[in-house]
């Protein structure tokens, strides 16, 4: 969530905002409710002022034993109104939030002006794409071939965009898992973390996913909702929290379960592991100094990386443009992995610096050698989907035969198995 003060210090830069990353806001209503608000303030605050002189006016009196009864029902009248105006401004108030809370973080100076995908700036590659003597199979055809991707039986068990995973299929994704958790622990630093996959809507709130994204999100009958992403739980670890200055920056990394209803995204990637509704994910999340979270997200894109290097996978890195980031990113880096049987590039992690955006929703603040209390600045990137992972894995790494090679890395993770046969 923005400053109040500062949007309505800078309401045409935010109307440019909001142009570049195609959100159609009307501000007027914020302009308006914010002046019936700063009226009704000024009132409460001079009814507030009489009430506490008066009230010493009438102790005066009364010690004297002088007649206060007109004072007194002056008094009464005053509170009375007083009482009146407390609901409405908080009622302003939370109006006024409500907009706030729809209205998209500021891009990052850095940031590509740009409508969609097609605007995102390349801005590096690692690897080669993998060179084929025969035409190259798709992760699905592959997985049911080899008998550990079950579509069919995913679906009758629940629905469209489930799968089920067997044998070593189910091995591979655990095995991915843990090789994940062991490099960001044991090599990048992060502490980790088992959040709940259950959240109230305060914490969906404080990532931003509520209130504009409900549609997004999977709700249970008790209110709780399911998370769509490891972001949620662990970002609102620290809220309501001040943090001391020299803990930062924080890192923790998180293995959850991912449920998303892909709403609007009806025919689209129906088959596969690409887009589904409930999927396994490393996520790395970071609290940082406003100073240094720019190197900070460098440095957290390059954690990301790291899986792909080590296994062997081509991808690229773009640097996401206005139009095409999400909601409450300052900055994002997507990382791409490429699929050989699919002739694309895949995201594979999104990279993110929230700036103060989430800290505000959240109120997660540090106390800095002032002894000042100021917003930390959020950051989280995939580290990595686990999924599309094993996706480019089976791609990569299928041979000839119908057989797939397991990456050297993975081996010991598979109990010594090199190849699925």
């Amino acid at each position: 969530m923005l400053d109040l003060k500062w949007v309505l210090s800078n309401l045409d830069q935010i109307k440019i905002v909001l142009q570049n990353r195609n959100q159609n806001f009307d501000l007027s209503t914020l302009e308006s409710i914010n002046q019936k608000r700063k009226t009704l303030q000024a009132e409460f605050d001079q009814l507030r002022s009489l009430q506490n002189h008066t009230s010493s006016e009438i102790q005066k009196l009364q010690k004297t034993r002088q007649d206060a009864t007109a004072v007194i029902a002056e008094m009464q009248s005053v509170a009375k109104r007083i009482k009146e105006i407390t609901p409405e401004l908080a009622a302003l108030e939370l109006e006024i939030e409500k907009i706030l809370l729809h209205i998209p973080n500021i891009p990052h100076t850095t940031v590509p002006l740009g409508k969609g995908e097609e605007d995102n700036l390349p801005l590096r590659s690692w690897g080669l794409k993998k060179d084929f003597s025969f035409e190259a199979k798709e992760h699905s055809q592959l997985g049911e071939d080899l008998n550990i991707l079950d579509f069919e039986r995913g679906a009758k068990i629940t629905g469209a965009r489930f799968t089920l995973y067997k044998g070593l299929g189910a091995r591979l994704e655990r095995a991915l898992i843990n090789f994940m958790l062991d490099v960001h622990t044991g090599q990048h630093g992060y502490t980790e973390m088992l959040p709940p996959v259950l959240v109230n809507s305060e914490s969906m709130t404080g990532t931003g996913q509520l209130p504009k994204f409900e549609e997004d999100l999977f709700k249970t009958t008790t209110g709780y909702y399911l998370i769509p992403t490891a972001e949620v739980p662990v970002t609102n670890i620290h809220r309501d929290e001040i943090l001391k200055e020299s803990e930062l920056p924080l890192k923790y990394v998180a293995y959850t379960l991912c449920f998303r209803s892909e709403a609007g995204s009806y025919g689209k990637d129906m088959k596969g592991l690409i887009r589904q509704h409930q999927f396994n994910k490393i996520e790395l999340v970071k609290f940082a100094h406003p100073s240094h979270s720019y190197e900070e997200l460098e440095k957290l894109t390059q954690d990301a990386e790291a899986i792909l290097q080590r296994l062997g996978l081509h991808y690229r890195v773009v640097t996401l443009c206005t139009g095409d980031m999400g909601f409450s990113a300052a900055k994002t880096y997507d990382i791409e992995v490429w699929l050989p049987g699919q002739n694309t590039y895949r995201e594979i992690s999104s990279c993110s610096n929230f700036e103060d955006y989430q800290a505000r929703r959240m109120k997660i603040r540090f106390k800095d050698r002032d002894g000042k209390n100021k917003f930390v600045h959020t950051l989280n990137g995939s580290g990595l989907a686990v999924g599309r992972t094993l996706v480019a894995i089976l791609e990569n790494y299928q041979q000839e035969d119908g057989s797939v090679l397991i990456p050297e890395v993975l081996q010991s993770y598979m109990g010594g198995v090199k190849k699925i046969t």
